[in-house]
């Protein structure tokens, strides 16, 4: 058998590179992260937030409109960015990623099974405690005369306390989280917003504000700095768009306190010189 001849031309042809990784540092990093993005956006098995076409359906599950996401692409480069900088599965990340007005939030599940895998500790676990009834009271505001009043409240609640807790491993020292009780829940506001699950389950609520506590405290890496979905409705209302991307109305935030809202000035009209 003959050898296949070689040519001038076939040496000048660069071999193929195998070491590119996704990323933003060059242009071959960066399009290799848009292919998988795209790659990606085209899935049903991802959330409607990182689809490049959003179907809508009717009740028998008939699809009555299509139309395209624009923030598709875009949106499936971040979440691949992240499960990148984590070491993390990426459509694990988009199953968990929630975004609420442009910033990224995740889900309290995905915190629990983040810190009981990262391998530092052992599985989370949670001590919940009974403190009886008792009334509690709390501050909401309201408007009148285009002017925010301060009205004082008071609710009668089972009240609970809960402490999220691990050994870690390499020294054997119990780790423990802030403790979180319904009390809590009350004065921070969380517990008297509409549609609340702190009133339908606050056992399972405990354990999750208990959870992102402990990770915003031993693990931060895993969450790098995000809230959870459940601190985000707690804060703010937030609502669903067809997106899937949580939205918030303009009212909810006139009723946040004072103390995380800027105050706003009036400057005075430019004067018109005549």
């Amino acid at each position: 058998m003959n050898a296949p001849a070689t040519t001038v031309q076939h040496l000048r042809q660069p071999a193929p590179r195998t070491d590119i990784a996704m990323g933003f540092g060059n242009l071959e990093s960066f399009e290799l992260m848009q292919r998988a993005a795209k790659l990606l956006a085209s899935s049903t098995l991802v959330p409607a937030a990182y689809r490049a076409e959003i179907h809508k359906t009717n009740r028998y599950g008939e699809i009555t409109d299509t139309r395209q996401n624009p923030n598709a692409l875009a949106n499936s480069v971040v979440a691949l960015n992240m499960a990148q900088r984590m070491g993390a599965d990426p459509l694990m990340v988009m199953q968990n990623l929630y975004i609420v007005e442009g910033r990224p939030s995740w889900s309290s599940q995905w915190i629990i099974a983040a810190i009981n895998g990262c391998g530092r500790f052992s599985p989370l676990r949670f001590d919940i405690k009974s403190l009886g009834k008792k009334k509690v009271e709390y501050i909401t505001f309201s408007w009148e005369n285009q002017k925010r009043q301060e009205v004082r409240n008071t609710i009668e609640i089972e009240d609970k306390v809960c402490v999220a807790w691990v050994i870690e491993k390499e020294t054997g020292e119990r780790l423990e989280s802030p403790a979180v009780s319904i009390e809590l829940a009350v004065k921070e506001g969380w517990f008297t917003k509409n549609g609340s699950k702190w009133q339908t389950m606050p056992d399972v609520m405990l354990r999750y504000r208990t959870a992102s506590f402990f990770g915003k405290l031993y693990a931060p890496e895993l969450l790098m700095g995000l809230q959870t979905t459940e601190e985000v409705h707690d804060t703010i209302d937030v609502t669903p768009n067809a997106e899937g991307v949580l939205q918030v109305e303009a009212e909810t935030l006139r009723e946040t306190p004072a103390s995380q809202t800027a105050p706003r000035t009036r400057r005075p009209a430019p004067s018109r010189s005549r």
